[in-house]
């Protein structure tokens, strides 16, 4: 049985969460290795909307097991938050395993987020003020708290006896009238702790003891390829590692157990926050999509910016992750247009560039070489619907034709196409990977 891991090859916002959902019910574990509350996955299952942030996208399936990988940065208040949230909505949350080695965000990495966000001028990075990329620092800087921290308070009271000094010091450069407490943090963090005690494990050996026994392994990726803090637009990136291989430091498990990658493409290229964006619309296409798409951020309700699909970004993702094949999500927000475009290749000083160039100064001087196809009619529910029972070969022929076009482009196979937000409006291309 396989270990598959699901990525997004754009700038997030791909659909992650809804084709982790639709392959999750065929799947024994669901794991999410990497980022944090930065992060937000929208799956919509018999027309209800669950939007998460911190809780792998497999956690309404009850008799999935669902991990948080070492490889996050969890925020324990929002974490319980939505663990209530799920609850209230009538799902038990008992199959979720938190790794002991996951960091923790503390009051102070949010501080210090705004703050230094605050102070960059025109080198901001669109950070969404939540602790992230701090709490990623003092984890490779090796002064992070840990999830295993939050049970022992003596422990945890020894580590903040030198990070709240440090840390006040940091936040008094910036603004020296606010002011942290060592006790309150100390006190609220331990109640945390003794909140999430019961799903705090050793999840890297709970996971290798799966994959040992057979045990089919979905690993959930946040964000996107070119947010990667290595292999993105850097400096307009997220602070971990969203690509393929973070799936192995992320969870704890070697290369070797990885069977499949698959890249979730959305049929259009959106991106929150600053950074070059060849491809954005600032017409009235870019508008139909953003209003159609609903592009506005599940953490931040930012609206993205939107344009047309980058295969040049694609490819590069396709080489970073290995991709063995991919989904291609959002489709239907295309529907009604004359004519769709794909950026096939750049053009930069009269040159043609078919490779991502890591120089965001000479991304910025690059232009987009599209190739224009038909678009197809707008699909109506009714249509959709028996269009779903029938299978590919029932999409619209130019719907087919772009598919096949982005396909042979990027030399992956588009295995499954998402026509619509639900669980239920999802075709197969072909044998499911599982």
């Amino acid at each position: 049985m396989p270990a598959i891991v699901i990525v997004g090859t754009q700038w997030g916002d791909e659909g992650k969460g809804k084709v982790t959902d639709y392959y999750a019910k065929d799947a024994d574990y669901i794991v999410r290795f990497q980022g944090g509350s930065n992060a937000g996955h929208t799956i919509v299952v018999g027309g209800k909307t669950h939007k998460f942030h911190l809780l792998p996208s497999g956690i309404i399936h009850a008799k999935k097991k669902n991990i948080i990988g070492n490889g996050l940065v969890i925020d324990p208040e929002t974490l319980l938050k939505e663990i209530k949230t799920l609850e209230s909505d009538g799902y038990t949350v008992n199959n979720l395993f938190i790794s002991e080695r996951v960091n923790i965000v503390m009051p102070y990495h949010k501080i210090l987020d705004g703050l230094e966000e605050s102070s960059k001028g025109d080198m901001k990075v669109g950070t969404t003020k939540r602790g992230i990329g701090p709490a990623y620092s003092d984890k490779i800087a090796r002064s992070g708290i840990r999830a295993i921290d939050l049970l022992d308070r003596e422990t945890l009271e020894k580590k903040l006896d030198y990070l709240i000094q440090l840390k006040q010091k940091m936040i008094n450069i910036f603004d020296e009238k606010t002011t942290i407490s060592k006790e309150t943090i100390l006190n609220d963090y331990v109640q945390y702790g003794d909140q999430i005690r019961k799903y705090v494990v050793d999840t890297s050996l709970m996971i290798n003891d799966a994959l040992d026994k057979g045990k089919t392994i979905l690993f959930e990726g946040a964000q996107g390829t070119h947010l990667d803090v290595d292999h993105g637009t850097y400096p307009f990136t997220t602070s971990s590692n969203t690509i393929a291989g973070g799936a192995c430091t992320g969870a704890g498990v070697g290369p070797t157990k990885i069977d499949k990658v698959i890249g979730i493409i959305k049929a259009y290229t959106t991106r929150v926050g600053a950074g070059p964006m060849l491809t954005e619309l600032f017409d009235d296409t870019g508008k139909h999509i953003q209003d159609k798409g609903v592009e506005f951020g599940t953490t931040t309700g930012r609206p993205r910016r939107c344009g047309w699909l980058d295969l040049v970004l694609v490819r590069y993702a396709c080489r970073l992750n290995g991709l063995t094949e991919a989904a291609i999500t959002k489709i239907d927000v295309l529907d009604g247009l004359k004519e769709v475009k794909v950026c096939k290749a750049y053009e930069y000083d009269g040159k043609i560039v078919k490779n991502f160039p890591t120089s965001s100064k000479v991304l910025e001087k690059c232009r987009p070489i599209y190739s224009t196809l038909r678009g197809w009619k707008e699909i109506t529910t009714e249509e959709r619907e028996k269009i779903v029972k029938k299978g590919y070969r029932a999409l619209p022929k130019e719907m087919r034709d772009y598919i096949e076009y982005v396909s042979k482009d990027i030399g992956v196979p588009v295995t499954l196409i998402s026509v619509g937000p639900g669980r239920e409006n999802t075709i197969e291309r072909k044998a499911r990977p599982l």
